[in-house]
């Protein structure tokens, strides 16, 4: 990739070049000689820029593959423990948090009665704290039972989590690594995410068809809102004020008003066949990105600003599409492709998927993140 320093460089040698004055261009010969020889020895001296690097957590591998976005390939896997789920990159590009489990997998075919006969392993409950430049696990810490989804907090001090079997998510403080509240949010517990202001936290119930508001500075519900059958997944606006949320079972997309006292409202009903799961908000674009299970695709959907919501396409990206991460410019959307054990890579300009990636068993997550320097 071509630096700042080069770029200008060509620019100001090429419009040398085009003048027709024969004076001036001799005189634009001599300093641009001096011009390239300076630039190069800045850029010599500059950083070079960096690509992410896509963290996707394997459930039935028990680890997590480390993907060069610039390079599309595997450079790493990190065992972390079992069923890696959830995964979240702090704002540095240090630390990756990742939920492991101890409950066993059980498929949608298996009646709930013959999952709770399965033997779990709750010591392999909690956080996974892996340190990014050496690839290794520094800790793990209590994060309450069957530890799924959760969102990191925009001070990267605590962490709220969904404790799916016991109804609860529980507040981690990262530094102490203490559960420090377990707050009771409604039956079946999935999606978390954090406001942008750090004042609200919501958390899904998907038996209950709900989400919880949660105020995070007295770690009390407020209220709980109706919205979409089986709800999924939460993004925030940028003014932390609403909130989308996915509703698997009716296909359908919610908005959420967190200072209003009243139930969802609905913005999108998409195909009967679709299983909304993640969301994403793209906001500079107007934009979110629902994975639709298995639907297999990618709902591409544009938000005008009053809220309300148009489908703009749907991109076929592989078997059964859960966890996404959206690159830091924009350009490139990332999707976890469980039964067919990669990644596929989309091009949000075309809309097209570009690549797939092979990861590990069963994909379940995405996390994007700048890798440290050493």
């Amino acid at each position: 990739m071509a630096s700042t320093t080069t770029v200008a460089t060509t620019t100001w040698v090429l419009s040398c070049r085009s003048d027709r004055k024969p004076l001036l261009r001799r005189l634009c010969g001599g300093v641009s000689r001096n011009f390239i020889l300076a630039a190069s020895l800045l850029g010599a001296l500059l950083p070079a820029a960096r690509a992410e690097r896509a963290y996707v957590s394997n459930e039935d591998g028990d680890s997590i593959s480390v993907i060069d976005t610039d390079r599309g390939a595997v450079v790493a896997t990190i065992d972390v423990g079992k069923r890696p789920r959830g995964l979240k990159v702090d704002h540095d590009g240090k630390r990756l948090f990742v939920a492991v489990s101890g409950l066993p997998k059980c498929p949608p075919t298996v009646p709930d009665e013959e999952c709770a006969k399965l033997k779990r392993d709750v010591s392999a409950d909690g956080i996974a704290i892996v340190d990014t430049t050496s690839h290794k696990v520094v800790k793990v810490i209590p994060a309450g039972s069957d530890p799924e989804q959760f969102a990191l907090t925009p001070d990267g001090k605590r962490l709220f989590v969904a404790n799916e079997d016991a109804g609860r998510a529980s507040v981690v403080d990262i530094a102490s690594g203490k559960v420090v509240a377990s707050i009771a949010v409604g039956t079946e517990p999935e999606g978390v995410a954090v406001s942008p202001d750090g004042r609200w936290a919501l958390v899904t119930s998907e038996s209950n068809h709900s989400v919880a508001l949660i105020d995070t500075s007295t770690l009390k519900v407020l209220r709980s809102m109706e919205v979409g059958q089986r709800p999924r997944d939460i993004a925030f606006t940028p003014d932390s004020a609403s909130a989308y949320v996915t509703g698997e079972t009716d296909a359908s997309l919610y908005r959420v008003d967190v200072k209003q006292n009243s139930p969802g409202r609905r913005v999108l009903q998409l195909r009967k066949e679709a299983r909304p799961m993640a969301v994403i908000l793209d906001a500079p674009r107007n934009r979110l990105y629902v994975s639709t299970g298995r639907g297999g695709t990618v709902a591409v959907i544009d938000v005008a600003q009053s809220g309300e919501a148009k489908l703009v396409a749907e991109v076929a990206v592989g078997a059964r599409p859960w966890g996404m991460a959206l690159s830091a410019d924009g350009t490139r959307l990332y999707t976890a492709n469980g039964p067919s054990n990669d990644v596929s890579v989309v091009d949000t300009s075309t809309l097209r998927t570009i690549k797939k990636i092979p990861v590990g068993a069963s994909p379940w997550g995405v996390a994007l993140g700048s890798p440290p320097r050493q």
